[in-house]
């Protein structure tokens, strides 16, 4: 089975479709911030989400696993315009596994415009572990993978910061959920949005990171598997003490010159992740593999 991790498209909004109603809230500055020091990089996001569809379908993708940050500011058009340039990635999977990301609900508002542009890839085979409404999700692919899902991501809480938390229910179901029999003998890919270490093994800045990653990382020990993520943006996988998953990064996978992704082969009893990369179109980087 053939698994793609893909994360912050961060697909630009199309022009004119920004009202004096959004210019007007916590999200000008947001949009500023992007326009000032980031427009340049994601102008050809569409494009390039173009040709990860056409990636998916030569590489024999079964299951595309997405963590987050398809928008800039999360309007409701921004949404719609995104699922629209994702639809024939989706189109061309055979499964679709998402988290939203802080720029998908930068707002209070946007909860509700992501599940009705988003909704019908938010769905789990494991409801009766939910305790947080749908969290966490779980997804079961084969006999040998399971998803799971916890939400990290949370409207901007002021203007400072743009940091993350899985909430107390989701963090004390995991273990549970984790140990649940139908996970057994499966490999774990465990999804959220925020990055709970750095490539370098610490945790990330006060003002940009996962506020309880070291809780994340204990209640997420004990499968064999990975940890998915996104937030920071640049590729990379590193292992930590508290935790038996790998964590990956997938970057940014549409930033201009830091396109990243991962794919990961579950074979008969290990896991072969290969990164990818954009040199024109996208790559598979095999002489970088990895196994687990």
């Amino acid at each position: 089975m053939r698994l793609l991790h893909f994360s912050d498209v961060h697909v630009p909004a199309p022009r004119g479709t920004v009202s004096a109603r959004v210019l007007a809230s916590r999200r000008l500055m947001g949009l500023v911030n992007y326009r000032l020091r980031r427009r340049h990089r994601y102008v050809d996001a569409p494009r390039k989400l173009a040709e990860l569809a056409e990636a998916v379908r030569r590489w024999e993708v079964d299951v595309v696993l997405c963590t987050g940050d398809y928008t800039i500011v999360g309007t409701d058009r921004e949404l719609a315009h995104a699922r629209r340039c994702v639809q024939p990635i989706v189109d061309a999977a055979g499964a679709w596994v998402t988290v939203y990301g802080n720029h998908d609900v930068y707002m209070p508002d946007s909860l509700a415009s992501f599940e009705r542009h988003f909704g019908d890839l938010l769905s789990t085979d494991l409801p009766e572990v939910a305790v947080d409404g749908r969290w966490p999700m779980v997804r079961f692919f084969g006999e040998r993978v399971a998803v799971v899902c916890v939400d990290s991501a949370r409207p901007k809480p002021d203007l400072v910061r743009s940091t993350g938390r899985v909430p107390q229910a989701q963090l004390d179901a995991l273990p549970r959920v984790l140990a649940h029999p139908r996970l057994e003998g499966r490999f774990v890919f465990l999804m959220t949005h925020y990055a709970p270490r750095l490539a370098n093994g610490e945790p990330d800045k006060a003002t940009h990171g996962l506020e309880n990653a070291d809780a994340l990382l204990r209640a997420s020990d004990g499968p064999r598997g990975a940890m998915l993520f996104g937030h920071v943006h640049h590729r990379y996988h590193v292992r930590v003490p508290e935790t038996s998953l790998t964590l990956f990064d997938a970057g940014s996978t549409t930033m201009k010159g830091h396109e990243g992704l991962w794919v990961f082969d579950v074979e008969d009893d290990r896991i072969v992740a290969t990164p990818g990369a954009y040199r024109g179109g996208f790559v598979l980087c095999e002489h970088e593999q990895l196994t687990l």
